[in-house]
């Protein structure tokens, strides 16, 4: 998620980047020494070798006429003095000696420039840090740096990653295909898929309101997403029950609790008790590089049978004219929250009272069922509007490669997908994609039959709505995602789903799974490693980019309570598109939405 920023910091992007941290000026530093030195250097005008003599540093003596010395009395009279025609000997045609010392002179000058500039660097930088410390902040992994770098035991390591920002520059290895190797051996232990069990199941005693705040309208599950996994993924969704199992909690880098008992959902909010859970990481009790099979997840592929549903392949996306049931009026009704008003529970609407009551349902089968479950929240923001988190996780999070580079791994992913709806009826997607994401319109998503369908991208697990290579953030291709129509995933067939209350921050298991456990939800920390010391073999950092970062929060921290579909602050503007394949031709919405 995080190589977005390498070519921030590189400046590479102009006036459309936030003014550059001090550690990324070097790559600039080192394209100005490489266009000095070219400017100093004088055009060649042959591609012949300079020929080598003997006495060339002498030359320009010889040159000179000498007065001849006639100190041989015996000397024959007709034979030439000594020094007389040297200036033949050595012709000046043969070689330009004058503009050779200049060019010298000229190379001598850049390195001097290169040095003086370098030792201005080192200099502004260590001043820049000593005055403004925050200016270097770009991460939470940028919050720890001193300690960071002081873990590395060589003194030359930790200079260069101070002065020059190459940290680590002994670990790094090429990427490759895949992420490091399988260890040889039996299966892992299986975790405790239980655990989704053995929540408090009070439904006994719930009365008519209770029970009408954990009911989630039919509708919900009617035009529930379908989920495209990648043909050739390396790391497949997985089942957080079964993660808890293969991981212990750490305070930073130190182990906080005894592996007598394994932490579980209903009890992973207990470790808030240190540091309200801030820094806490379930950190992995395995190396990610040696490829546990829990971590890999492939008994958790989707299994299809029998399935003749198709997608449509060439559809584009465009909806041509009027978007159906959209006007501009419409959309002005849903595509902002924040001015809803929460309707009297007594007094639900007809359309919301279309509820889903905890039997199976009967629409057909149209994808997979995976081992790994997936988890709904939802959420009834008022005046009709109902939003729909569809969350998916992994246990590992394989980052992008640039420049044979890879950035960007992290134990742990929580991937969601938003659907917004207006009385009933679907109107816009949220995809989540790295630190940001894109919203599309129901009308312009692919569909089988009415249920959108979405792409899990490889490694990164991104999600997009059309198969392909993806680029963003840098140009030519540079960094991108890549997706496919691999196993189809449908989530309906291993679900567990609740209702979210955000204003009194109440998370309750829905009727159709009364004993889900809630206490998981609640858990500050983090869901994967915190990012390796620089003393790790598997660390490195590069202009401002680590190989290894923190492993991310839970669900509850992806902004439930947005006004707008979109996942950033809600002052900022969001784009529904009515399109899901980028072309020159006009967009339909080109502004953030009514005012």
């Amino acid at each position: 998620m995080y190589p977005f920023r390498l070519f921030r910091l590189l400046g590479l992007l102009g006036p459309l980047t936030p003014p550059l941290p001090a550690q990324g000026l070097v790559a600039l530093f080192l394209w100005l020494f490489v266009s000095l030195s070219l400017s100093y250097a004088s055009p060649v005008s042959s591609l012949r070798p300079v020929p080598v003599r003997a006495d060339s540093l002498s030359a320009h003596v010889y040159a000179q006429p000498i007065p001849a010395v006639n100190s041989d009395p015996r000397r024959n009279p007709t034979e030439p003095a000594l020094g007389a025609g040297s200036a033949n000997c050595h012709p000046s045609s043969d070689l330009a000696l004058p503009d050779y010392f200049l060019l010298m002179k000229r190379k001598a000058k850049a390195a001097i420039t290169v040095l003086s500039s370098l030792i201005a660097y080192v200099s502004v930088n260590s001043l820049v840090r000593a005055i403004n410390p925050q200016a270097f902040v770009w991460s939470h992994e940028d919050k720890d740096e001193d300690y960071w770098i002081g873990t590395s035991p060589s003194w030359f390591d930790r200079k260069a990653c101070r002065w020059l920002g190459i940290c680590g520059a002994s670990h790094f290895r090429p990427a490759r295909d895949r992420l490091g190797h399988r260890l040889p051996g039996p299966p892992a232990e299986e975790g405790l898929w239980q655990s989704w069990l053995s929540g408090q199941n009070n439904s006994v005693n719930w009365d008519d309101v209770e029970r009408n705040r954990r009911v989630i309208p039919d509708y919900v599950f009617d035009y529930a997403p379908l989920v495209h996994l990648f043909s050739n993924e390396q790391f497949w969704p997985c089942d957080p029950a079964d993660h808890l199992f293969h991981t212990t909690p750490m305070l930073n880098y130190t182990q906080i609790e005894s592996r007598s008992q394994n932490e579980t959902l209903c009890n992973l909010d207990e470790l808030n008790q240190w540091n309200e859970g801030w820094n806490v990481f379930l950190t992995s009790d395995d190396d990610a590089e040696d490829r546990p099979r829990w971590m890999e997840g492939e008994k958790n592929i989707p299994q299809i049978e029998g399935n003749d549903a198709r997608p449509w392949a060439d559809w584009d996306g465009r909806v041509e004219g009027q978007v159906p049931d959209d006007t501009p009026e419409e959309r002005a009704e849903w595509f902002d929250a924040g001015d809803a008003v929460v309707e009297d529970e007594y007094r639900v609407k007809e359309e919301l009272r279309r509820r889903y009551g905890g039997e199976p349902m009967a629409s057909p089968v149209t994808g997979g069922r995976s081992h790994a479950p997936a988890v709904l929240l939802v959420m009834d923001k008022g005046n009709g509007i109902v939003d729909a988190f569809w969350f998916y996780f992994y246990s590992f999070n394989m980052g992008n490669v640039v420049f044979n580079v890879r950035f960007g791994n992290h134990v742990g992913d929580w991937e969601h997908c938003l659907v917004r709806f207006y009385h009933g009826k679907p109107k816009a997607l949220f995809f989540s994609a790295h630190s940001a994401g894109q919203a599309y319109s129901y009308e312009a998503m692919e569909k089988i039959g009415h249920r959108p369908v979405i792409y899990s991208a490889e490694g990164t697990h991104a999600m997009y709505p059309t198969p392909g290579i993806h680029s963003y953030i840098l140009p030519w291709g540079l960094l991108h995602d890549e997706t496919d129509r691999g196993p189809l995933w449908d989530p309906l067939l291993n679900l567990h789903a609740y209702t979210y209350d955000y204003a009194n921050d109440t998370l309750r298991a829905s009727t159709s799974n009364p004993s889900a456990p809630t206490a998981w939800f609640y858990f500050n920390g983090h869901w994967g490693d915190k990012f390796y010391p620089l003393a790790d073999g598997r660390q490195y950092r590069f202009a401002g980019q680590y190989h290894y970062v923190n492993g991310p929060l839970g669900p509850r921290f992806k902004h439930l309570n947005r006004r707008k579909v979109c996942q950033g602050p809600d002052d900022r503007p969001c784009v529904v598109k009515d399109w899901i394949v980028d072309s020159k031709r006009p967009k339909r919405w080109t502004g953030v939405g009514p005012e």
